[in-house]
C-alpha cells in the first residue's frame, strides 16, 4: 500500500503545488468490499472550500486516467483534514505548538498511552512536551518522536 501512496504523492503534489495547497495525508484503504483513496488538502494558511476540493478532484482524476497507478476499482474522495487534522510531519507539529492535541504513544508513559492536552513544544531531538490536566493539576509530559503512534489536533471541550 506504501507504494501506492507514495506514487499517488508524486502525482498529486504538482497539482497541489500548482494551486497553492498542502497535502496533509494519503489513505488507501480497503472498507468492506470497496477500496477508498482518501486525499486530505489544506491551504496553508488553513480552511479549503469544497470548490478547491473539487478543483483537485478534477486534475487529479485525469492524471490517474492517463498513469493508471491502481488496478483495482476504487472511489477518490478529496477533503479537508477537518478540526482534528493529523500531525504527521514535524512541520505539522511545529505549526500546532500551542493548540490543543491528542497524542497516542506505542508504549505507556507514567502507565498512560493517551494524552490529551496543550503542546507547549517540539523537536525531532526531543519530541513532544505536552501538559495535560490530571485532576487539578497541570502536568508536563515529555514524549519523544518515535514513541508517538498517532498524533492529531483535538477539541478541547472542558474550556
Amino acid at each position: 500500500m506504501s507504494n501506492i501512496t507514495s506514487e499517488i504523492e508524486n502525482l498529486v503534489t504538482p497539482i497541489l503545488q500548482e494551486l497553492n495547497l498542502e497535502l496533509i495525508d494519503i489513505e488507501y484503504v480497503k472498507e468492506g468490499r470497496d477500496w477508498f483513496l482518501r486525499i486530505y488538502i489544506d491551504t496553508p494558511t488553513g480552511g479549503i472550500d469544497i470548490e478547491q476540493c473539487a478543483q483537485v478532484s478534477e486534475k487529479l482524476s485525469e492524471t490517474l486516467d492517463v498513469v493508471d497507478p491502481i488496478k483495482e476499482n476504487y472511489f477518490l474522495e478529496v477533503s479537508s483534514p477537518g478540526a482534528e487534522r493529523p500531525l504527521k510531519k514535524d512541520a505539522d507539529f511545529i505549526a500546532a505548538v500551542g493548540k490543543y492535541v491528542f497524542i497516542k504513544t506505542y508504549e505507556p508513559i507514567n502507565g498512560a498511552k493517551e494524552f490529551e492536552g496543550t503542546l507547549l513544544s517540539f523537536s525531532v531531538e526531543e519530541g513532544a512536551l505536552i501538559e495535560v490536566r490530571v485532576k487539578t493539576r497541570r502536568v508536563k509530559i515529555q514524549i519523544d518522536k518515535e514513541k508517538i503512534a498517532l498524533a492529531r489536533l483535538a477539541i478541547d471541550f472542558s474550556a
